[in-house]
């Protein structure tokens, strides 16, 4: 018969001792599974954090090396520029420059043909042609493809300014202040492994030259040139005068110790071929008109040139002409800058294209349009 129940069962007193040492074992092995457990816990926990944090890292380095290296495709593929010119400037037809070969700029593609207007990552305007009311692109542009506004004439003869608010991206002139500044020319430091030329002007039977095309008695040079020719003899080629020596204008100045680089207008910063090539390319001293004489000594030594201005007239300007002539030494010291630069003259049109495909390069995440063309350029 069963002697024990749920209620008030009754006990054994022989089975005590062993039912104590049960309960004993059971406490002690109790305690044992339980106390450590939290441990165990702890340390499998960290084990599993070490394995994610290893495979985590593994994962990172190959993504690294996957980004840098996406990134650097795309950073190679967004250097690459297409260059739309729109109108060839007064119908140029020269072959389009490599500008890689020709001025060190990768990763430039020129063309002329519309069809890749969509492609396109910029789009080059000359002004002379917008003057003449030639039509703009009438598709709708592509998203932040750039349109430059580009004009090397002064304002004098660059109407119709007005209304191009916000039309264009970028300005590419002679301007100091364009987008992409281009001037016609400019000095360039010697390097140490060019010989130094000789500097002497003993060959140069010729006094006084000037060569002018576009003849205009209203123009400021013509009434100059006018009044200085009664007092120093002048030499003059070009339409409507004397041919040049080989159809040459270098050859043809560089028997002369002066030069007239008379500009057809005066605008700030237009200094042009007149003075660049025609008079320091020949090596010629250039006696010029055009901007005042703190604005050609942004871009030569001040001993490089003569100004009309520095004179009270014509009289006394070939009054100082002829002292120069006479005395060697003094004149000399008007060509000494060719000991420490040369001369380069901006290449019309291959060198814009080119330049203005590296200020797209390296302004390719800026984007802006310019707000008032007109008030900038004529001031």
């Amino acid at each position: 018969m069963d002697t024990h129940s749920r209620r008030g069962q009754t006990t054994n007193h022989t089975d005590i001792p062993a039912k104590v040492s049960s309960a004993y074992r059971q406490k002690q092995c109790r305690v044992v599974f339980i106390v450590p457990r939290p441990y165990w816990w702890i340390f499998a926990l960290a084990v599993w954090y070490a394995v994610v944090l290893f495979v985590l890292s593994l994962t990172n380095f190959h993504l690294s090396q996957l980004n840098a290296s996406t990134h650097g495709r795309l950073r190679a593929e967004k250097s690459n520029v297409t260059l739309l010119i729109w109108w060839r400037p007064f119908g140029n037809r020269d072959p389009l420059p490599d500008c890689a070969v020709h001025y060190g700029i990768q990763d430039c593609t020129l063309t002329t043909n519309r069809s890749a207007y969509t492609l396109a990552d910029v789009v080059i305007i000359h002004h002379r042609e917008l003057m003449r009311k030639w039509s703009l692109p009438s598709v709708p542009r592509p998203p932040r493809q750039k349109w430059i506004w580009m004009n090397f004439e002064s304002p004098s003869h660059s109407g119709s300014l007005i209304g191009l608010d916000g039309v264009f991206n970028l300005t590419m002139s002679y301007r100091r202040g364009s987008d992409v500044f281009l001037p016609y020319g400019y000095l360039q430091p010697r390097r140490g492994d060019r010989e130094t030329p000789r500097v002497s002007a003993r060959h140069r039977r010729g006094i006084v030259a000037w060569i002018v095309s576009n003849w205009n008695e209203q123009h400021e040079r013509v009434r100059f040139y006018r009044n200085l020719r009664r007092y120093i003899h002048v030499d003059v080629f070009g339409r409507g005068a004397r041919d040049l020596i080989s159809d040459s204008v270098v050859r043809t100045v560089s028997r002369y110790k002066f030069y007239l680089a008379f500009e057809n207008s005066l605008h700030t910063d237009y200094i042009t071929e007149k003075l660049w090539r025609n008079a320091l390319l020949s090596g010629a001293v250039p006696v010029v008109l055009g901007p005042p004489r703190e604005n050609y000594e942004l871009f030569l030594p001040a001993d490089a040139f003569i100004h009309v201005k520095d004179f009270s007239g014509p009289r006394a300007l070939a009054a100082y002409l002829k002292h120069l002539d006479r005395n060697h030494s003094l004149y000399q010291r008007y060509l000494n800058w060719k000991r420490h630069y040369s001369v380069h003259v901006t290449s019309f049109w291959a060198e814009h294209y080119c330049m203005a495909c590296r200020a797209v390069q390296v302004s390719r995440h800026q984007y802006k349009s310019v707000s008032d063309i007109a008030l900038w350029f004529e001031s």
